[in-house]
């Protein structure tokens, strides 16, 4: 069972890596086009695997210091907008 686990570590790898750059929007993808990192990671499972995930992958918001998102209301009675509507929110 043992002689199975690199084999399924380099598989489940090759999976998220593979996923994680389709998913990808291409305008954020770093160093090459998004075309050839699929090739990369498929052809060079581990090798390319790893370079995705160091040079390839977007650097998401929030991550590494960026600015978190904008916070967006949960409700309608939590959105200054539609109060102001109605005619009950603060004023601008």
């Amino acid at each position: 069972m043992l002689r199975y686990l690199p084999t399924l570590v380099v598989v489940g790898l090759l999976v998220y890596c593979l996923i994680d750059c389709v998913q990808a929007p291409s305008e954020v993808v770093r160093t090459l086009p998004k075309p050839v990192w699929v090739l990369v990671i498929l052809l060079l499972p581990v090798l390319g695997s790893v370079a995705w995930l160091l040079a390839g992958r977007p650097d998401g918001q929030g991550r590494r210091g960026g600015p978190p998102p904008p916070r967006r209301p949960q409700g309608p009675d939590d959105d200054p907008d539609f109060l102001r509507r109605l005619g009950r929110g603060p004023s601008r």
